[in-house]
């Protein structure tokens, strides 16, 4: 039987189509298919088992107090406050997310299906005992440096995180993820490697060329809540997403899901990721982003309801979408707007940031 998730309602698993192994992908990722080694794997990157080092579970956990400290918990509250009709719906869309599980939980904790993608690969763990002690600190310090640019300014560094982790035993996305599943209280079952077949259906997959083409981690919080996290590797510019092709379909097929852009690196402001944008600005249920997503002259024409966030004064002096429109609907009045005492995506101080809240206009 199926494990029910919250509200009674069944969360499955990709099924095997032959009365195959549910755990599909996992060996070939360097996991064991039993539930409690995945988890104990999780927790030790996480700095949370007696496995890890006193070091390693000591920086880690510094690492996460700073975050909660500095950003965790006033995040928590703001969506609790701001965006509660949106933390209803049972799916979140992330997409340019890369492996941040951190904010989708912190922004979206009610969830029962996360969807999250970029372009860093899913590559499989070594084996952990074949390896030395030293070959272990050195992946977990490697590990540590890529997650600390997001616990501390609250954005990856995409080509710092791929350097990390690259030069790591412990590679790709997967070392991440379940790192802060295993910290925001996630007890990890199962890891399968899937992709998503010509309908917009994810169907059990495996490895080639040493990368998976996506991730399905089945994890649960205390004795109820089961839920799914999916990553997949998917090129999101107009070449590599179609408007009706499979990765968008099986997105739709979540209940058009309220969507998630952050440090999205301005990418579609570019005609050439005109089909993620119309996406998000038209076929999603609400978006939360900073001004590094869709451009506000795409927000602005759309038959949405918008509230403004913090102070917008123009974007890092590194990119060079400013978005004097923008600042000028901060100034306009037309808009509602309210403070952040926080930092969100690359605008990480509060007294500059911003976050733009669209909902699709009500039809009266």
């Amino acid at each position: 039987m199926a494990p029910q998730g919250a509200g009674g309602t069944t969360v499955l698993r990709a099924q095997s189509t032959n009365g195959g192994s549910l755990y599909a992908g996992a060996w070939q990722l360097g996991l064991s298919s039993q539930s409690s080694s995945i988890n104990g794997v999780a927790r030790m990157f996480a700095g949370l088992d007696d496995s890890a080092s006193p070091y390693h579970q000591q920086q880690m956990g510094a690492l996460w107090s700073r975050h909660d400290y500095a950003r965790g918990q006033r995040v928590r509250a703001w969506a609790s406050r701001e965006i509660g009709d949106l933390q209803g719906h049972r799916a979140l869309f992330y997409p340019f997310s890369g492996p941040d599980y951190l904010f989708a939980h912190e922004l979206f904790p009610q969830a029962e299906t996360y969807i999250l993608c970029g372009l860093e690969p899913a590559e499989p763990l070594p084996d952990l005992q074949s390896l030395s002690q030293g070959e272990i600190a050195s992946g977990l310090n490697s590990l540590r440096t890529a997650l600390s640019s997001v616990m501390q300014t609250g954005y990856f560094i995409t080509t710092d995180m791929r350097r990390d982790l690259q030069a790591s035993r412990f590679r790709g996305v997967l070392p991440v993820l379940l790192t802060f599943l295993a910290r925001t209280g996630a007890t990890v079952d199962s890891v399968d490697i899937v992709r998503i077949d010509g309908t917009g259906n994810v169907v059990l997959s495996s490895a080639s060329s040493g990368s998976a083409p996506g991730l399905m981690i089945r994890f649960h919080n205390g004795l109820t809540g089961w839920k799914r996290l999916f990553y997949f590797r998917q090129d999101l510019s107009n070449s590599g997403t179609r408007p009706n092709g499979p990765f968008l379909t099986f997105v739709a097929k979540h209940g058009y899901p309220p969507a998630l852009v952050k440090s999205a690196s301005y990418l579609m402001h570019q005609d050439s990721f005109s089909t993620i944008r119309d996406y998000l600005v038209h076929r999603t249920s609400g978006l939360v982003q900073d001004p590094s997503g869709v451009p506000w002259r795409a927000l602005a024409r759309a038959p949405l309801s918008i509230s403004l966030y913090g102070n917008y004064r123009g974007t890092l002096s590194i990119f060079s979408q400013q978005q004097p429109d923008l600042m000028r609907a901060y100034l306009s009045g037309v808009y509602p707007v309210q403070p952040v005492d926080f930092g969100f995506g690359y605008l990480g101080n509060a007294e500059r940031t911003s976050i733009i809240v669209t909902r699709p206009q009500r039809k009266d």
